[in-house]
């Protein structure tokens, strides 16, 4: 848990003087202050985590990580739990949504092997860092052992420390998981007042009376486990994901590092709420990258205090809305470097 540690404490606030100093800089462009709404705010936000007001851009990863649930064998999901390897196999061969739009973006996708019960050969782009083939059935015991939690937390602290020494400017949040929107709901359940029936949803494409058998499932793992929402890493172990446990630690290494964070959707959100949950100062280094159509993303959102990017009713996952935020992100941080002063283009200030 050493690495765990110390990487809490290395996580500061933004410095504010920072943020006033890059809105400065914005105002004084050839613009109406203000004009570029939101897009502002993610250039002096940038410039900020980066405690520079001409921050540069280098490389934009995204960690998609994979890993198989438990819970599934309950039957709260549309599709088996083969499809977590298939569909990493489609990564690795670059035909998935978030192959295709991280392409368009400029961004790599790396694969992490948390947590699949199935054993990869080594490849490009994959990471394989598994620490068990799955979680536990959270309906019957707990998902993790605490270690098992801590582990797949430093496997996520280890990759942003990586990403820190070879200069990557960005990195987003992605994952793979049959099954993972049930821990994610669990996850939000026990962190807020919200009953289970209010942040559950479809997942995959449940029908109606699947949705109720998830529901139910879900209420029994967290009435059999009782995780404890003042302690955090106890709610990961108990009805986590090591994919989610995974993003946590991604997302704490990022802040860590001083290294904006773009986070998915439901299941990523699922770990970065794990990860501020932890620290509170984590916020500050996150861009939500989309609003979910799955209804616990904005309860997980508001109870982190970050506001959606973008709202394209996306629920997907893998990291495909990330990848289209992370390329908003960098329009706005061009518009900081590249932008004209008035007295630059001559033009009369209001």
């Amino acid at each position: 848990m050493q690495l765990l540690d110390r990487t809490l404490a290395k996580i500061q606030p933004v410095d504010e003087a920072f943020l006033a100093q890059a809105q400065a800089k914005l105002d004084n462009k050839t613009k109406p202050q203000g004009s570029l709404g939101l897009l502002e705010e993610m250039a002096r936000r940038f410039a900020a985590i980066n405690e520079d007001l001409s921050p540069k851009l280098g490389a934009k990863v995204i960690y998609t990580f994979a890993g198989d649930h438990g819970i599934v064998e309950e039957g709260v999901s549309l599709f088996p739990k083969e499809v977590t390897p298939q569909m990493v196999l489609n990564f690795l061969r670059g035909g998935a949504g978030v192959n295709v739009l991280a392409r368009h973006v400029g961004a790599e996708v790396r694969v992490v092997d948390i947590g699949v019960d199935y054993d990869f050969e080594p490849a490009p782009g994959l990471i394989i860092k598994k620490i068990a083939k799955g979680t536990r059935n959270f309906a019957k015991e707990s998902a993790m052992t605490r270690d098992e939690a801590v582990a797949a937390l430093e496997v996520g602290i280890t990759l942003a420390d990586q990403a820190k020494s070879e200069g990557v400017s960005m990195v987003g949040t992605g994952e793979m998981g049959i099954g993972n929107t049930s821990p994610s709901s669990a996850i939000i359940a026990a962190f807020s007042k919200c009953s289970v029936r209010e942040v559950t949803h479809r997942g995959t494409g449940i029908n109606d009376s699947v949705l109720e058998h998830k529901i139910a499932v879900i209420e029994a793992g967290l009435a059999l486990n009782r995780p404890n929402p003042e302690d955090p890493l106890d709610v990961l172990a108990k009805v986590g994901g090591l994919e989610i446990a995974g993003i946590a630690g991604l997302v704490l290494g990022a802040a860590a590092n001083r290294i904006p964070v773009v986070v998915d959707g439901f299941i990523s959100t699922a770990g970065a709420l794990i990860a501020c949950e932890m620290h509170p100062h984590v916020k500050d280094y996150l861009f939500a990258a989309h609003s979910s159509v799955e209804i616990g993303h904005r309860m997980m959102l508001e109870r982190i205090g970050v506001a959606p990017i973008l709202d394209l009713q996306l629920r997907l996952g893998e990291g495909t809305g990330a990848a289209l935020a992370m390329g908003l992100i960098e329009a706005a941080v061009k518009v900081l470097n590249e932008m004209a002063t008035f007295a630059e283009a001559g033009v009369a200030e209001g």
